[in-house]
C-alpha cells in the first residue's frame, strides 16, 4: 500500500510513488518559416532545388547573394514543405521544378532548416499537419474562377462596399447562378478582377469593369477567415496561391514519334501585333497525315514547352536544339491564340494550373565528365539534372 501523500497547490504533487509521464510537448521552435521570392523578368530566383539521396526530400542549396532567394531568407540546407501553398515534400521532383518554373515572378515556399526538419522526423511528426497549422485553423486556399454570364441573369452575384473598409468588397451569389457554379460562395471577399486588383479601385470602377465583361469574367475570391489569415502572414493574395475553377483554355500535350520525314510541322517565331511581348513560337503547316497532325497539333498554336520545359522566353535556335537532342520522340505543350491571349489579359502563365501527366523527358546532352544519369537541359535562366534544378 502507497504511503498518504498531500497536495499543495503551491508545490504541486509531493507522492514520491506516483510518477506521471506523458508524450514529449512538440519543440515550439518548430514552426515552418514563408519565404517571399520576387523576382525581375530575365531573372532567376538565384537558388539550387536538390533531392536528398537518403531521404528524398527536397533540399535548397548554393543560395546566390544579392539574389530574391538570399533576400527572401532562404538559406543552405532548407528543406522543402510546400511551393505556393501546395504541400511538396517527398513529391515527383520534375513536377515541383515545373511548378516553380511557371508561376511567373513570385514564389512562396515554406520550409524548415535541416536540423527542424530532421527533429519533426525524428519526433514523428505530420510534416503535412506542421505546415498547415503554421497558417491558421481556419486556412484554405483563395479560387481563380472564371463565370460564364448567362442571358437572363448575368453573372448572378452581387458585389458590395465592406463598410469602413476602403478597397475592399464582399459578394453575394444567386442560389445555383453563374457565379455559385464557377465556385464563388456568398460572403466571398473580392481580391483580383480581370488582372487587375480590386483595392485599387473604386465601386463605379469595379462596376464598369463588370459592365465591360460582357459574357465572362475571372475573379478572384477568398473566404474572410483564410482572408485574414493571410494578413497576419503578410502574404499577398494572388492567383499563383490559388485553386482554379473551369479556367477554359486548357493547355494541350502533343506527344510525338518522328515518322520518315519527320515529325512533319515548322516552327516559327512570330511578331505579334499590339503586344509588347517581342516574339512568340508558332507551330505552322502541320502536315496532313503526319505525327504532329495525328497527336493533335493545330496550325497557329503557340509553343509553350518543350518535354516538360518552359520555352516561352527561349531563342528560335534554343528550342530547336532541344527538339533535336530529344531523338525520335518529343513532348510538346502548346495553346492556341486566343487561350494565349486569354491568360496574356489575366497576367498569368497558361502552364500555371496545367497538370501535365507525363514525365519530363531525359535529353541526351551528357558529356564523358558529367554524373552519370545527371543531364543538363539548355535554358536561360534554369538549368536542370535529374535530381538538381537552378531556379
Amino acid at each position: 500500500m502507497f504511503p498518504g501523500f498531500t497536495f499543495n497547490p503551491k508545490e504541486g504533487i509531493d507522492n514520491p510513488a506516483l510518477v506521471i509521464t506523458d508524450d514529449p510537448e512538440p519543440n515550439p521552435s518548430l514552426v515552418p518559416r514563408l519565404c517571399q521570392l520576387k523576382r525581375l523578368e530575365g531573372e532567376s530566383f538565384g537558388f539550387y532545388l536538390q533531392v536528398d539521396s537518403r531521404s528524398r526530400n527536397l533540399q535548397i542549396r548554393d543560395v546566390e547573394p544579392w539574389s530574391p532567394a538570399e533576400h527572401s531568407g532562404l538559406r543552405e540546407g532548407d528543406r522543402v514543405l510546400e511551393v505556393n501553398e501546395e504541400y511538396v515534400d517527398n513529391t515527383d521532383f520534375y513536377r515541383v521544378v515545373r511548378k516553380i518554373q511557371s508561376c511567373g515572378l513570385r514564389l512562396f515556399l515554406l520550409v524548415l532548416r535541416r536540423d527542424e526538419y530532421e527533429q519533426a522526423v525524428l519526433m514523428g511528426m505530420d510534416l503535412q499537419i506542421l505546415a498547415k497549422a503554421s497558417k491558421g485553423d481556419r486556412w484554405s486556399r483563395p479560387r481563380l474562377c472564371h463565370i460564364r454570364g448567362d442571358p437572363e441573369h448575368g453573372f448572378g452575384m452581387n458585389i458590395t462596399s465592406v463598410d469602413g473598409q476602403k478597397g475592399q468588397y464582399m459578394v453575394s451569389t444567386m442560389a445555383d447562378g453563374p457565379a455559385e457554379k464557377a465556385g464563388v460562395c456568398t460572403g466571398d471577399r473580392l481580391i483580383w478582377i480581370n488582372g487587375v486588383t480590386v483595392s485599387s479601385l473604386t465601386h463605379s470602377a469595379l462596376n464598369r469593369t463588370v459592365k465591360k465583361s460582357r459574357d465572362t469574367l475571372t475573379i478572384l475570391v477568398i473566404d474572410s477567415d483564410s482572408k485574414a489569415c493571410y494578413v497576419r502572414r503578410r502574404m499577398p493574395i494572388l492567383p499563383v496561391v490559388a485553386n482554379s475553377c473551369s479556367l477554359p483554355h486548357t493547355p494541350k500535350t502533343i506527344d510525338m514519334v518522328k515518322g520518315p520525314d519527320g515529325y512533319g510541322f515548322l516552327l516559327r517565331q512570330e511578331k505579334l501585333v499590339a503586344t509588347r511581348q517581342k516574339a512568340v513560337h508558332v507551330l505552322r503547316e502541320v502536315d496532313v497525315g503526319s505525327p504532329a497532325e495525328s497527336a493533335g497539333m493545330e496550325d497557329g498554336d503557340l509553343l509553350l514547352a518543350v518535354n516538360g520545359e518552359p520555352v516561352e522566353s527561349y531563342t528560335h535556335e534554343d528550342i530547336v536544339k532541344i527538339i533535336r537532342r530529344s531523338g525520335d520522340k518529343v513532348t510538346l505543350t502548346a495553346i492556341s491564340m486566343t487561350g494565349r491571349d486569354f491568360y496574356r489579359e489575366l497576367g498569368i502563365s497558361p502552364l500555371l494550373f496545367y497538370k501535365e501527366s507525363s514525365n519530363l523527358n531525359i535529353l541526351d546532352s551528357q558529356s564523358d565528365d558529367e554524373e552519370e544519369d545527371s543531364v543538363l537541359v539548355p535554358s536561360e535562366t534554369t538549368q536542370v539534372l535529374e535530381s538538381d534544378a537552378f531556379l
